[in-house]
């Protein structure tokens, strides 16, 4: 049986001047990812899971995707083994087993960490990238950016990642450049290892998880943080992948079109709608607050409606647009939509805000609020990047003037 540790092992250049990184619509209340390089909690907010604690269920999932030495972020999510389920299936998949080169793989993985700011990932990955033929040099290009004397492939891979975390979305210019060297299930892939590992960064900044002491590997602290990549566009008008046909939503036959991913990915949404505890007015404040970051109008659309029903628990659409300083919310329900809006901005919620939560959230809520925002951030990336289409008759975005 392979084992895992953090987690598992497994052309041409865009034409023109890049603009300048570009700047998001007022209208964006979580104001765009900053400027500056993310950073971690400096300490451990949720404790991973010591060697005296494991019960049965906890070390059968060792077992299944850790061996016999898990490391600082696997104890971590075992604090909520539920969530090591959700999360770990994708990321084996998306490690080892998608339609990308390793050397690819690696590539996207390392520059997401570095956008996100994530120390445990580049720790890891540094590592794994170094058995694909990346050099030492290499990697400190990775977080030089696309610019550094990257070629073909390998530098549109490097911008499709700048892109869809700046903006959420990827331009017709980048995905067109990509295509000339990737089938639909490359593509497909490209999109979900940046996504996931987005993911990834924005759970263990918050629950701040420490690189292992065994690696040696960290962020350049030698290179600028920059990220230029060219204005938003506006929202596809086309689908980039057509959905298989039949019944249901556009979204679930999107990911049919690939079904191995398909497969791997939903343990991780059915832990939202199905398995997690937190209350439906929360989860469904934190989907919605996202997507309107992200300005995914797909993801907007159905859960107002026919998905989650915000109406039904009671939550105005009009106001998760407007904020969390908006005058509806209680202070629990404005840390909540804060939480997310710097989980955007900032790849993981502050001090103050985690502080604020936790005096109502236990360990296993705190955990599954950030992982709900986090992942529903990916998946709005995900409906944006691949073009998914309104259904008919969906409810569009609200016009808010004000923050």
């Amino acid at each position: 049986m392979r084992t895992y540790s953090l987690w598992p092992l497994g052309l041409a250049a865009l034409v023109g001047v890049p603009i300048l990184m570009s700047v998001l619509t007022s209208a964006q209340a979580g104001g765009g990812p900053g400027t500056s390089q993310p950073r971690a909690a400096s300490k451990p907010r949720i404790s991973p899971v010591t060697d005296a604690q494991p019960d049965e269920k906890r070390r059968q999932l060792v077992t299944a995707f850790s061996g016999s030495l898990p490391d600082n972020a696997f104890r971590t999510l075992l604090q909520l083994p539920p969530l090591v389920e959700a999360v770990m299936p994708y990321t084996v998949y998306l490690s080892d087993q998608s339609t990308l080169s390793p050397r690819h793989r690696e590539l996207l993985i390392l520059r997401t960490a570095w956008l996100c700011g994530n120390q445990p990932l580049w720790s890891y990955h540094a590592e794994r990238a170094r058995k694909t033929g990346l050099t030492a040099r290499d990697l400190h290009r990775v977080a030089e950016g696309p610019e550094a004397g990257w070629e073909g492939t390998e530098a549109t891979l490097l911008r499709f990642a700048d892109q869809l975390y700046r903006n959420s979305s990827v331009t017709d210019a980048i995905w067109k450049a990509l295509a000339a060297s990737y089938d639909l299930f490359h593509l497909m892939d490209a999109v979900e290892t940046v996504n996931h590992f987005t993911v990834l960064s924005m759970l263990f900044n918050s629950f701040g998880v420490q690189p292992d002491s065994g690696t040696s590997d960290r962020l350049p602290t030698d290179v600028a943080y920059k990220v230029t990549v060219p204005a938003r566009e506006p929202p596809l008008a086309v689908a980039r992948v057509e959905p298989v046909p039949g019944d249901g939503i556009a979204v679930g036959r999107t990911f049919a079109r690939h079904a191995k991913l398909n497969q791997a990915r939903g343990p991780r949404a059915n832990f939202i709608n199905r398995v997690s505890t937190l209350q439906p007015k929360y989860r469904e404040m934190l989907i919605l607050r996202i997507g309107w970051d992200c300005r995914a109008e797909y993801e907007w659309a159905q859960h107002v409606g026919r998905v989650g029903r915000a109406r039904e628990h009671g939550l105005d659409p009009v106001n998760i647009a407007e904020g969390p300083d908006a005058k509806a919310w209680d202070p629990l329900e404005r840390a909540i939509l804060r939480a997310v809006d710097e989980l955007f901005r900032d790849t993981m919620v502050s001090d103050r805000t985690w502080s604020e939560l936790a005096q109502r959230f236990d360990t296993g809520l705190m955990m599954t609020a950030v992982f709900t925002a986090s992942s529903y951030r990916a998946t709005s990336m995900s409906l944006n990047a691949l073009g998914v289409q309104l259904e008919p008759g969906d409810e569009r975005f609200p016009k808010v003037t004000s923050r």
